[in-house]
């Protein structure tokens, strides 16, 4: 079975669920250079037995197959008997040649399926503020290909025709030969002043928009280095962007934000960047290793002999309640005894499987979780069981132990470096010097100066979660740019937005 599948325009959100779904259940996937890498990256994190064959071209470019060799490929895939995703860009019918794919499999005999994908021509002027038909404004809209030489004698495209119809005209893959279709519009008649705009990268967070009038519009994008991918837009609605423009007003537009968190866990922190408008960098530093003991089984097992428990990640949660589930227990497991979480973090893991925390801390780091503990009068002679990481610091046991407590700790996972994850990251780096890399735990600090070297680390422009990973970055020599003012994903998000709020308004 091949699906042929609409990747959308480049932001990994705009591919539809139909195709994500059939995405996930193949076991090739047949993928071009206009398919977003993060949409492959996140496919390899959940399904790495996913075989992926790259087929892509760009503009005149030698194209890495050609459209026989890529029929016959997925012939070949679909006759070993896999499910294979031909993934393109945007909608495999519009300009992507997947109806030739369509038919080559019809005469192989080869099932398939279409699942639709957002067309560039829509949603790249969508993201610039432009809609491509506005009532009282343009009733229509035409697609045409930049590729269609409008020098050629015979060929397909009737320009004179285009200039004349009114509407919106949408022209796919035109940066190239942008000047030579505008010459022909206007020698069709179109008028000089009919606006004009070009979107670069649409959909992307590198995307720009330049606007102008068509008789401007070629000095416009060639002054602002404007390069394919673009998609230019001709016609009244091109004036409305001023009103409409929302992609590139958020506060983080064009900044580049490498994330070192765990892949695991970064996706909120990515999820809330990428809101606001930033080019997010997933280079984790380390990931979690369960660690397979029958310490925590044992614990649980014994579970009405402990007074407290006390969660201090996500992670914590996440395993305990594995290892509940496991034993075919729930939530009432925990009914008598009480409950403590390090952050807001935690305690909305803990909710989210019916548990709510007797102690939140208003400083969400274990010295917080310590003061919280002291204001209580009922802490001595109790027993509490802490599940925690391996090589994590002393100061949450210790002091418990210092308040007349029993603490029984269960090492059920440790940070370990990951290999692949700082892959590339130097050169990002090297590329963009602005960029800023955030640190959300002393670990993530270590195994990040591990993975670059110390030298290239202290060159970072550094966003820290709090005190202590502050304190980390410090003790390397790392120079701090941003601290959350408090220990939570949201405080350190703010505090990039109000850090580069400060830079624009001081001209930096």
């Amino acid at each position: 079975m091949v699906f042929l599948l609409g990747a959308g325009p480049g932001d990994p959100g705009l591919i539809t669920v139909r195709a994500l779904d059939r995405l996930r259940s193949c076991d090739a996937v047949v993928y071009d250079a206009l398919v977003n890498p993060q949409l492959l990256r996140d496919l390899a994190a959940e399904r790495p037995e996913i075989e992926r064959h790259f087929v892509g071209k760009r503009g005149s470019a030698e194209p890495a197959a050609s459209q026989e060799e890529i029929n016959r490929l997925l012939v070949r895939l679909a006759r070993a008997g896999k499910r294979v995703a031909r993934l393109k860009g945007g909608d495999p019918f519009v300009f992507g040649r997947g109806g030739e794919e369509a038919q080559a499999l019809a005469r192989e005999g080869i099932p398939f399926e279409i699942v639709p994908g957002i067309t560039a021509g829509v949603a790249a002027p969508a993201y610039a503020g432009i809609p491509v038909t506005h009532r009282g404004v343009s009733t229509s809209v035409t697609f045409v290909t930049g590729h269609e030489d409008p020098g050629k004698s015979a060929g397909d495209v009737d320009w004179p025709a285009l200039a004349r119809a009114g509407g919106t005209l949408v022209l796919y893959m035109g940066v190239g030969r942008l000047a030579t279709i505008v010459r022909s519009l206007l020698s069709g008649g179109m008028k000089a002043n009919t606006p004009a705009a070009v979107v670069e990268w649409g959909t992307y967070p590198r995307q720009r928009t330049v606007t102008a009038t068509l008789g401007e519009i070629v000095d416009v994008a060639t002054r602002n280095g404007i390069e394919a991918p673009s998609i230019a837009i001709v016609g009244e609605v091109v004036s409305l962007r001023d009103a409409m423009r929302w992609f590139d007003t958020r506060p983080l537009h064009g900044r580049r934000i490498i994330v070192t968190r765990a892949r695991a866990q970064s996706s909120d922190l990515r999820a809330m960047l990428e809101t606001l408008g930033a080019d997010v960098i997933e280079a984790p530093a380390l990931m979690i290793e369960r660690l397979t003991t029958s310490s925590l089984g044992d614990a649980l097992a014994a579970i009405g002999r402990f007074d407290w428990i006390v969660f201090t990640s996500r992670n914590s949660v996440e395993i305990v309640w594995e290892a509940v589930r496991s034993r075919g227990g729930d939530a009432r497991l925990f009914g008598g005894i009480k409950i403590a979480a390090v952050g807001p973090g935690t305690g909305a893991a803990l909710r989210a499987r019916g548990l709510e925390s007797d102690v939140l801390p208003d400083r969400f780091v274990a010295e917080g979780l310590v003061e919280a503990f002291r204001e209580r009068p009922d802490i001595a002679g109790t027993r509490i069981l802490f599940p925690r990481a391996a090589g994590a610091r002393e100061v949450l046991p210790d002091a418990l132990r210092a308040m007349g407590a029993d603490v029984d700790e269960v090492e059920i996972y440790r940070a370990v470096p990951d290999a692949e994850g700082l892959r590339g990251v130097a050169e990002v780096l090297e590329r963009d010097g602005q960029s800023v890399v955030t640190f959300t735990s002393s670990s993530t600090v270590r195994f990040f100066v591990d993975g670059i070297g110390l030298e290239r680390a202290r060159s970072v422009r550094a966003a820290s979660i709090g005190p202590i990973t502050t304190g980390a970055l410090a003790a390397f020599g790392i120079p701090v740019a941003i601290e959350a003012p408090a220990a939570t994903i949201p405080a350190l998000v703010g505090a990039i937005v109000a850090h580069y709020a400060g830079s624009t308004n001081a001209g930096a």
